[in-house]
């Protein structure tokens, strides 16, 4: 049964760190494409940062030079984790974990939200 899960969610305060972890497992992946995206109330779902099958990662230009992309993989599992730092209370959001985008380049995932498989979510809550 396929999975992902995601982790490290919590409360910080302005200018805190945050590390998200996902991992993904239980289904055949067609590319190991994955990627955080996060919607805040009232908004709709944005993407945050993506890997692509080449290992190209891309961000938003709300979080670059903040938030680092790291993915690894084993024979059952691939993990994504989002180093978050510098937070700021726009970043207030939940998050959420994809996995297995159709698209081919990390760019065009991030605008197509491609994916095939969600998580749940984590909340992301940064106070000022």
């Amino acid at each position: 049964q396929a999975q992902v899960v995601e982790s490290g969610g919590g409360s910080v305060q302005t200018g805190g760190s945050l590390r998200l972890s996902c991992v993904a497992s239980g289904y055949t992946y067609s590319s190991d494409c994955m990627g955080w995206f996060r919607q805040a109330p009232g908004y709709e779902r944005d993407g945050v940062a993506v890997i692509d099958r080449d290992g190209t990662t891309t961000y938003s230009d709300s979080v670059k030079g903040r938030f680092t992309l790291s993915f690894s993989k084993d024979n059952a599992k691939n993990a994504l984790y989002l180093e978050m730092n510098n937070l700021k209370p726009e970043d207030t959001a939940i998050y959420y974990c994809a996995a297995d985008c159709s698209s081919f380049t990390a760019a065009e995932a991030m605008v197509a939200g491609d994916f095939g498989y969600w998580g749940q979510g984590t909340q992301v809550t940064v106070s000022s």
